[in-house]
């Protein structure tokens, strides 16, 4: 385990007067947007904040799931393999909840609930995406254009689907409502629905939807999961893709503070993807989600990122690290993509013997980056 010590600061209450709306309120004095949110989750959230100030956590989607070759052994990660510890953030994904057969359907979420309370016991994040199946035609979560349907004016209120979106959202509670660590409290979950809305190749992309019809599905999903279905462990995070230059684009589709409470970007395109590095363009946009978070008091974090098969072998101090310690950013993680089981060439966190590995270690061993082993008491 690093050396590392960290400060907690007092969290003080801010007094609120009755003319102030919950959206100045939450603003002003950084609360969650769920009055109503457990105790662990609005830890979470004060701690991210203030580790946001000197530190980055470390994440990697599925990465205790499998991994490079190898699928469902306990107590194993890519990552742990080559550092001696987890990442500090596991990803998973709720694309399994709906659209799939009831058993299939129960599988999935036996899985979850020991990945969620797993990484919970362990002192670990989760954050979760949700690539769900079109609930409108017989189609994925990408979008087809012979065959998908322009699902989120259908499943908003009002909707033909709307009904069937609600149960949807009922299965998506159950499990947040369900998954318990040890100590027997719900665990805190990062929850980013809709990620990359500003990209056509998800069915809830710009072209297939209004900016009004994706800010009604957010506030919806948002009040029907916290106040009709009772879930109060979510933090909501609302992160589009890199196709913004300006705060203004980058809030294009944002439904207000009242409804995020977490801000954030996926970016592969400027970190490598296709041998294109763009550092100075992918620095002034993760500035823009920063500075954003700051001003209206959220967290911010670099929701995806990750350059495939890491033929770089400086890639993690001299890209991602040089990147994320540059200005002044406050970002809470930064999560890379997973490591495909099968694939021998998708993956996007080393595993013994792969070439970027050696400068992996020192990415871990810088005192900015924080693993798993690195958190101390983050839901006290």
């Amino acid at each position: 385990m690093k050396n590392i010590t960290t400060v907690y600061r007092p969290f003080f209450t801010i007094l609120i007067v009755s003319f102030l709306s919950i959206n100045n309120y939450a603003q002003k004095s950084g609360r969650l947007i769920d009055v109503n949110a457990t105790k662990e989750t609005k830890a979470l959230f004060k701690n991210l904040k203030q580790l946001s100030e000197q530190h980055i956590l470390f994440g990697h989607q599925h990465a205790t799931e499998y991994g490079h070759g190898w699928s469902g052994e306990e107590g194993r990660s890519d990552v742990k393999s080559v550092t001696g510890s987890h990442p500090a953030v596991i990803g998973v994904d709720f694309s399994g909840l709906s659209g799939v057969p009831e058993e299939n359907m129960q599988y999935t979420k036996r899985q979850l609930q020991k990945t969620i309370a797993d990484t919970y016991d362990r002192g670990g994040v989760i954050t979760v995406s949700w690539h769900f199946n079109n609930p409108v035609s017989s189609t994925n979560f990408y979008w087809n254009d012979s065959t998908a349907s322009p699902a989120v004016r259908y499943i908003i209120p009002g909707g033909a689907y709307h009904r069937r979106y609600k149960e949807i959202l009922k299965t998506v509670a159950d499990l947040a409502n369900s998954s318990k660590g040890k100590d027997g409290q719900l665990v805190p979950m990062i929850f980013r629905p809709y990620h990359e809305f500003d990209g056509d190749w998800f069915w809830w992309g710009k072209s297939h939807c209004t900016i009004d019809e994706f800010k009604t599905l957010w506030r919806f999903t948002v009040s029907y999961l916290r106040d009709s279905l009772n879930v109060h462990n979510f933090i909501y995070a609302f992160s589009p893709d890199n196709r913004f230059f300006t705060e203004e684009q980058f809030l294009e589709r944002y439904p207000g503070n009242e409804w995020v409470d977490m801000v954030g970007m996926d970016n592969y395109g400027d970190f490598g993807r296709d041998g294109r590095y763009n550092l100075e363009a992918g620095y002034k946009k993760l500035k823009i989600v920063s500075d954003y978070a700051i001003k209206a008091n959220k967290l911010a974090a670099f929701t995806e990122t990750g350059l495939e098969s890491i033929p770089d072998t400086t890639w993690w101090t001299k890209t991602l690290l040089k990147t994320l310690q540059r200005g002044d950013l406050k970002l809470s993680y930064v999560l890379v993509w997973r490591n495909d089981t099968r694939s021998p060439t998708h993956y996007y966190a080393p595993f013994p013997g792969q070439v970027s590995e050696k400068d992996f270690i020192r990415f871990y061993n810088h005192p900015f980056t924080l693993f798993e082993n690195d958190l101390k008491k983050i839901y006290k």
